[in-house]
């Protein structure tokens, strides 16, 4: 298992490289990081030529992707040069962000996936019964509609909630405009009171429709698994149904859920633009659309890397886990 697992590290390594090289041609060739320097009144060519030569932008793009790449590695990641940034250190703004949509999208795919499991598993065990037809529509109402359209719903529905709270006397509960700058305050009983407030609504917009997902992928690689002939195998010997079903089964029919779980954690993360705007959020979401508007390279690379990084992390991950699951792939 361990070489098997160190095998797997350094195939992703150079992918990790070769992916961060094609967005940095990409992010390089797309806009001019001086062209709002370039708009104000009284900027002088040597002005330019110091700003392009001060950023490096006066080397070829092959140059300037190790020179970013030898700086990233030491911690130096650089600093904004979009106007009203003020040089924000772009390792300080990114991982900020980060821990922001991190505490957002870990919890609402734990629920995800661990509802969503449980769900698929009983809806094929008891397949055609009132609770898989429930499940199944539950399933594709989720799937049929788009993330912010889930979001704005559920943000309506707080709003509600919040007005009704008012109306018998209490405080508003549920945040609508992102949890506060400075954190929470207050009593142990208050902070977690704020804090459940405040990442309700978003997690359930995210989990739901992982959770569609995760259910149907679940539901569908069970009753695969317990059609094949080891399973009818273990049937014939007079096992539990129980047995069959967690000692047998259940193992094999998570491979399929392990991909999707390594696939959808960094799509979700990087899709948080939709839920993040809608709910006020200061995290990943916001600060790509931030930085694609203000075109922002070092702080779109150190975007783009964190994210990279956590998309070849999950699937180093699921490699691993299939591993564990099913040891003729790590024997092969």
């Amino acid at each position: 298992m361990i070489r098997y697992a160190i095998r797997r590290l350094l195939i992703s390594v150079p992918i990790l490289l070769i992916g961060t090289f094609l967005v940095f041609v990409m992010v390089a060739l797309s806009g001019d990081p001086l062209g709002t320097l370039r708009q104000q009144p009284g900027v002088t060519e040597e002005t330019i030529r110091a700003a392009s030569a001060s950023l490096g932008l006066d080397k070829p793009i092959v140059v300037r992707y190790f020179d970013w790449l030898g700086g990233f590695l030491q911690g130096d990641w650089g600093f904004s040069v979009a106007l009203g940034q003020a040089r924000a250190d772009v390792f300080t703004v990114v991982t900020n962000a980060f821990w922001t949509t991190f505490r957002l999208v870990i919890g609402a795919e734990l629920l995800a996936i661990v509802l969503g499991m449980a769900i698929g598993v009983l809806a094929a065990v008891r397949q055609y019964s009132i609770f898989d037809y429930v499940a199944t529509t539950a399933a594709f109402l989720m799937f049929s509609m788009p993330i912010f359209c889930v979001a704005i719903v559920l943000k309506t529905y707080g709003i509600q909630f919040n007005n009704f709270l008012v109306d018998i006397g209490m405080d508003r509960w549920l945040t609508t405009a992102g949890p506060p700058d400075g954190g929470f305050s207050g009593s142990l009983g208050e902070i977690i009171s704020d804090y459940t407030g405040a990442f309700l609504l978003p997690t359930l917009a995210i989990m739901l429709i992982s959770f569609a997902a995760y259910s149907r992928f679940q539901r569908s690689s069970m009753l695969e698994t317990l059609h094949s002939d080891y399973v009818r195998t273990a049937r014939a010997k007079g096992l539990s149904s129980s047995r069959v079903v967690f000692r047998h089964a259940y193992r094999n029919a998570l491979i399929p859920v392990t991909t999707l779980f390594a696939v959808n954690f960094g799509a979700i993360f990087a899709g948080a633009i939709v839920t993040e705007t809608v709910f006020g959020w200061k995290g990943m979401g916001e600060l790509l659309v931030r930085s694609v508007r203000q075109y922002d390279p070092n702080m779109l690379m150190g975007w783009l890397v964190i994210v990279a990084t956590l998309v070849v992390l999950f699937n180093l991950i699921a490699d691993l886990v299939y591993g564990f699951l099913d040891p003729r792939i790590r024997i092969g």
